[in-house]
């Protein structure tokens, strides 16, 4: 006998007979993942952290790309008593009231190799002085400059190593992500599912008890049965009932427990049994292969790394001699009217070399380096042993994955044996022909098979999502998961 497909609702057992409504259509496993995956909140964080992943990324790309940008001050005005300096070396408090404006438009590119920029910038100034109705211009039509740190720490070239990584690592992340949620789907489905099992399992045995109680009064009345038994048969119809209530109970509080996972409607559950798992034989060598081709701990074991080779560069870019070289030319010129200053236009250059050298420093600089080394040095090893543990997961995982399939079709080869040999003991007992203890360890029996069926079951199932999120593959159909 196949294991039962259908269980009653949670709280149809409770309050509405069956005749009273139309039961709700069985949810399946497949079809609650679906649901979780597209409406629950851990879905919806999850899609979040891909989207910001995606608008960090697109920051990071903006970093080496032109930037063109407008500045000015518009307007400028002053109005108010100014002390200033006469040519005797006296103060003179003056009224002014002016106005200095200026409006520049540059475009700046940032050099990733070398950390440097370069721009080319347009910049005009108007000055105006309404006491002395004065106004003049000072234009600079064109200039290109170049700004290059020497000696300096240069994030740009360490962001188009390790941002790639971080990027391509957040989409991983995000398979990764939806293959766990449908692991803790599958597990909290299967919580609501073994307390239906037990709730149906008892409501069974409550009617087979009723049934065996009947038989019993009638056979003591004819003297056929002890005292004994038939105070047996009424304590087996009330453990029944007990355990039909609290498995009632129980299935109502793992159903708030999806409930509040998935969204779904606890009262409205009403759960399927899932077939047996794909039975697959998976290598543990090609699981790791997938895993270390497909998921995201690789890269971030990579990033981790150069994070490390980063800070060891910071700290030495950041101490020790450090120089700015500043460079621009262009053209400028000033007069009373705007277009006048495109006229005999004037050469202007600068050349500027900025520099920092710590003479005594008491060691400060060679401690800030050591400790970015000794941190690399440590972050080298926690990366090494968790590759080994991240390898290890995955090759026991693939190797009882098949172990698990085997239990599985055990339990429910034990499961449909139990049931059977139930049914003749019931029948046998009714008949008179064996004792009500054999009928009770039969009962016992079957009732055992039953939730060590749905236990394999559970576990097979886990098992099989288990290795879906660590490899990032899909060894039934042969296919990578990709990020949807």
């Amino acid at each position: 006998m196949k294991p039962f497909l259908w269980l009653l609702p949670v709280v149809g057992l409770l309050h509405q007979p069956a005749a009273a409504q139309a039961p709700a259509p069985a949810l399946t496993l497949p079809s609650v993942i679906d649901l979780a995956l597209n409406q629950s909140a851990a879905a919806k964080q999850t899609q979040t952290t891909r989207d910001k992943s995606y608008w960090v990324w697109r920051t990071y790309q903006a970093n080496y790309r032109p930037q063109l940008g407008l500045q000015g001050t518009l307007p400028d005005f002053n109005r108010a008593v100014t002390p200033v300096v006469q040519p005797d070396g006296t103060i003179d408090f003056r009224a002014v009231r002016i106005n200095n404006s200026n409006l520049a438009l540059s475009v700046t590119q940032n050099i990733g190799l070398t950390g440097g920029q370069v721009f080319v910038a347009s910049e005009v100034q108007r000055f105006d002085d309404f006491n002395g109705r004065l106004k003049r211009y000072n234009n600079q039509p064109v200039a290109i400059g170049l700004t290059q740190p020497l000696g300096k720490f240069n994030s740009l070239k360490w962001d188009r190593r390790i941002e790639p990584l971080r990027y391509e690592e957040s989409q991983r992340q995000y398979a990764e992500e939806r293959e766990t949620i449908a692991q803790r789907i599958t597990e909290l489905y299967f919580d609501v599912l073994e307390q239906q099992v037990n709730a149906e399992v008892a409501s069974q045995n409550v009617q087979a008890n009723e049934e065996l109680l009947r038989i019993g009064k009638e056979r003591y009345q004819l003297g056929r049965l002890s005292q004994s038994d038939l105070l047996r048969l009424e304590l087996n119809l009330l453990n029944a009932r007990q355990a039909m209530a609290q498995g009632q109970l129980d299935a109502q509080n793992a159903a708030v427990s999806l409930q509040s996972y998935t969204g779904l409607q606890a009262a409205s559950l009403r759960l399927a049994v899932p077939a047996a798992a794909p039975r697959l034989v998976v290598p543990a060598e090609q699981a790791l292969a997938q895993a270390r081709q497909n998921r995201s701990a690789v890269l971030a074991f990579r990033r981790r790394l150069l994070q490390a080779e980063r800070e060891v560069a910071l700290a030495r870019g950041t101490t020790g001699f450090q120089a700015t070289l500043s460079a621009n030319l262009g053209y400028v010129n000033q007069a009373g009217n705007l277009w006048d200053t495109y006229l005999a236009l004037q050469n202007q250059q600068q050349v500027q070399l900025t520099f920092a050298l710590p003479l005594v420093d008491w060691g400060k600089q060679k401690s800030i380096v050591k400790t970015a080394e000794l941190t690399r040095r440590q972050v080298q090893t926690d990366v090494a042993q968790e590759e080994t543990s991240f390898e290890l997961n995955v090759q026991v995982q693939a190797t009882q994955l098949a172990t698990l399939g085997e239990q599985l079709h055990l339990s429910a080869r034990a499961d449909s044996l139990a049931q059977q040999r139930y049914t003749i003991a019931q029948a046998t007992y009714k008949v008179g022909r064996i004792s009500l203890t054999d009928l009770t360890i039969a009962s016992a029996e079957k009732d055992q098979a039953r939730r060590a069926y749905i236990l394999a079951l559970r576990a097979a199932w886990v098992a099989h999502y288990r290795l879906r999120a660590l490899t990032l593959y899909d060894f039934e159909r042969q296919l990578p998961l990709a990020a949807k």
